[in-house]
């Protein structure tokens, strides 16, 4: 298993085509004109991932659905061996579509939404995707999850707190997220957007939810760095449309090595090496893997900080079996190893 060995990525986020039919105003990860990448070198760049033995592979873009052969690639995916997710603005899922990800067997789906209305800033919006959730509750076989923004560019705060809210109610998961610059920094919060984050997490009462991993935003928020140690370039790729190796979708260019020669020695390597933008980034994904990674090296430490921020935060918490069952392997002192 890829979370069991140090040398193997836990994600790979590929990506599909670097075209959008979007042009959100803080976005650095599109543009207007692309070709989708051929398939067939996508096809070869699964395969490697899957020889590298990587747990999941999250197809990007620009936007993914714009891919002509997305279900094929997905498909894919899961004929290797690993769990197969997709990141999409949402706006070009019909209920055909959702059906044909069905039988592709896509494990995981997820739908950034920025604000309750267009504007100058983003046009994915509650209103404009609102019909397309209901399908996706009434049709998809996989999992999907809504993230929500806040941070520099969004007017409203309060409009991530309603979407947070309606993918509750629709039975999805829900995230939030900080809205970063260029380079995967991000500026201190004012108070309202601090609450907003605040009010979302709280709506997850999942020991598990990431969005209770994401203790990071919060010092983020208030402009604190956090002192973690970032896995990109090893336990997180990046594989741009040129099938080269990156730590993240902020940090292309390094190490920036094609995928067809890239080694696990290549992958510890840069797993293991310190990152001067890890204090104040923002690239979520990244961090996640880190929390995996921290459960790996430290699982008594870490699942015990994960319960006291989970009880802090919701005092009723009551743990699940499983929950319970890891804490008596981990942390009880009779049995922790």
């Amino acid at each position: 298993m890829a979370i069991l060995s140090p040398d193997r990525p836990i994600v790979a986020q590929i990506i599909v085509t670097r075209r959008c039919n979007l042009a959100c105003a803080y976005c650095n990860e599109y543009d207007r004109r692309s070709s989708p990448v051929p398939t067939a070198s996508l096809l070869r760049r699964i395969d490697r991932m899957a020889e590298l033995g990587t747990a999941v592979i999250t197809l990007s873009g620009g936007e993914p659905l714009l891919h002509p052969d997305l279900d094929r690639i997905v498909a894919r995916i899961r004929e290797r061996g690993a769990m197969a997710a997709v990141l999409t603005n949402g706006t070009l899922l019909t209920e055909e579509r959702v059906r044909r990800l069905n039988r592709a067997g896509l494990d995981y789906l997820q739908i950034s939404i920025d604000n309750r209305a267009p504007d100058a800033v983003s046009k994915k919006s509650l209103s404009v995707l609102d019909h397309r959730l209901v399908w996706l509750a009434s049709l998809a076989e996989f999992q999907v999850t809504i993230n929500s923004v806040v941070g520099v560019g969004i007017d409203n705060p309060e409009d991530a707190v309603e979407i947070a809210r309606r993918a509750r109610g629709l039975g999805f998961t829900s995230t939030v997220g900080v809205v970063h610059d260029n380079k995967g920094q991000v500026q201190p919060l004012d108070e309202a957007h601090r609450n907003a984050i605040d009010r979302i997490l709280r709506l997850n009462t999942s020991l598990f939810s990431f969005a209770q991993c994401d203790q990071f935003q919060e010092n983020l928020s208030l402009g604190r760095a956090n002192h973690w140690h970032c896995r990109a370039g090893g336990r997180f790729v990046y594989v741009c449309e040129d099938g080269l190796v990156h730590r993240c979708s902020q940090q292309r260019g390094t190490p920036g090595i094609p995928l067809e020669s890239c080694s696990a020695a290549d992958l510890v390597r840069e797993a293991n090496r310190p990152k001067p933008c890890a204090p104040f980034c923002t690239v979520s994904c990244v961090h996640r893997v880190a929390v995996l990674d921290s459960i790996r090296e430290r699982p008594a430490e870490t699942l015990t900080a994960m319960l006291d921020r989970q009880k802090k935060r919701n005092p009723g918490f009551e743990a699940s079996w499983l929950v319970k069952l890891l804490f008596w392997l981990f942390v009880n002192p009779r049995h922790a190893r």
